[in-house]
């Protein structure tokens, strides 16, 4: 990490030493009311749009009206196997072998499909252990999934809790948790990255203490992917979801992605849900044939592929080869860092920084908790040209994001937060 320094000239010389400085041009960066840009934070919200994006997008519309129908298998991008390339660099990014990825559907409804393979219940281990705050979704999601089986939905969900007076999660407790009603736990579904905090937690380590109870274990990537180097064949999780609008930049809403370790590839006997594009690729149009299992991931899809969604992912995953997830990590932490030792020098009470500290424990956000829950902060700062969010109770989440994010941005950020305070 540098040795960072006070004032604008040490922002200037990181932002000239950054390789990947140049990278901030190909995105639309949203404009102040001044004319100026704004310091954009909420990547972990949703991402800004790649310059590229439209030509990509608009690649497929010309195809699909030059070609029609044909399009299937004429076009530029061919639409039958639209989605294998996107898997293939999506694997990438999240750390899996290519088989073990797929690109569809959106984030909810993948860890639907995902609990109906991996979330077996039975009358003796049926609960389903999440983290205390994870994403609403996430806890709505989970709970259905109990109500579906016949199960109590507050009995049967299990919650990894912080201690008291604190934000951040204790592996101590959630090791207590297993070991004392592990034999009653079917399922450890984890958001990879805490969506309020940003804590970020050992996956692998998570995966093993589920599994040496007995329990399947997924994760929520969706504050991860694109964040932090996620490694997830390594770390031996049975299935992950995530979505793409965050850090992944590809729209509001936009298709989301899929992991599921390899070792259940040919596990034709998991339970799923099916539908023609999970059939044989070879055999997927002899409409009469019974229907045969495709292996690995894309054995969980059910349609054909949304081509016009599709290409602002492979626009955005066009950057991200291009740069390589190392060179991202890497800046990530410097800037993130760098944000987090001018915060502590404003040395103000009205705020602090709940995030871990480590740079290991964490992705590009920084949770800032405010004093009083006192919303005007948020809202003086969305005034003076920082797009950043507020979560309920008491927070500011900021994500200076490593591929459009300065060092210029964390300065100025800073000394308009300091102004505010000082009022």
């Amino acid at each position: 990490m540098p040795n960072y320094k006070l004032g604008l000239d040490f922002a200037l010389e990181q932002d000239q030493k950054d390789v990947l400085s140049t990278y901030r041009n190909q995105f639309h960066i949203p404009k102040h009311s001044d004319g100026s840009d704004c310091i954009y934070m909420t990547g972990n919200s949703l991402g800004l749009q790649p310059k590229q994006t439209k030509a990509y997008v608009n690649q497929e519309l010309e195809d699909w009206a030059n070609l029609g129908v044909e399009g299937h298998f004429k076009a530029k991008n061919p639409w039958l196997y639209y989605h294998e390339p996107l898997g293939k660099d999506m694997a990438k990014v999240v750390g899996a072998q290519p088989s073990e990825v797929v690109v569809m559907n959106t984030l909810t409804a993948n860890l639907h499909f995902m609990m109906v393979s991996f979330y077996k219940p039975s009358k003796k281990r049926y609960k389903i252990l999440i983290e205390a705050d994870a994403f609403p979704s996430d806890k709505y999601a989970v709970e259905s999934q109990l109500r579906h089986h016949g199960f109590d939905d507050k009995e049967g969900l299990i919650l990894w809790k912080a201690r008291k007076g604190e934000e951040l999660a204790h592996y101590d407790d959630l090791e207590a948790i297993l070991e004392t009603q592990g034999n009653d736990i079917a399922l450890v579904l984890i958001g990879a990255v805490n969506y309020y905090t940003g804590q970020y937690f050992d996956l692998k380590y998570i995966t093993q203490l589920g599994h040496k109870h007995g329990c399947m274990v997924g994760f929520d990537c969706a504050h991860a992917t694109g964040n932090v180097a996620l490694n997830l064949h390594d770390s031996g999780a049975d299935f992950a979801a995530w979505c793409t609008y965050k850090y992944l930049n590809s729209g509001p809403g936009s298709i989301a992605g899929c992991f599921v370790h390899e070792r259940h590839a040919n596990n034709k006997n998991l339970n799923r849900f099916t539908g023609w594009w999970s059939h044989n690729k070879e055999t997927r149009f002899k409409m009469r044939d019974d229907f045969d299992q495709l292996p690995g991931a894309e054995g969980w899809q059910l349609s054909n592929p949304p081509i016009l969604a599709m290409a602002a992912i492979k626009a955005s995953l066009a950057i991200f080869n291009e740069v390589g997830f190392e060179k991202l990590t890497d800046k990530s932490k410097k800037l993130t860092g760098y944000f987090e030792f001018l915060l502590k020098q404003l040395e103000n009470d009205s705020i602090r920084i709940i995030t871990p500290n480590n740079p290991n424990e964490r992705g590009c956000q920084l949770s800032i908790a405010v004093k009083n829950a006192n919303k005007s902060l948020h809202n003086k700062l969305t005034e003076a040209g920082i797009i950043s969010d507020w979560r309920e109770p008491n927070v500011i989440r900021c994500a200076p994001v490593p591929l459009y994010n300065s060092f210029q941005d964390i300065y100025y950020l800073v000394e308009r937060l300091k102004t505010i305070l000082n009022e």
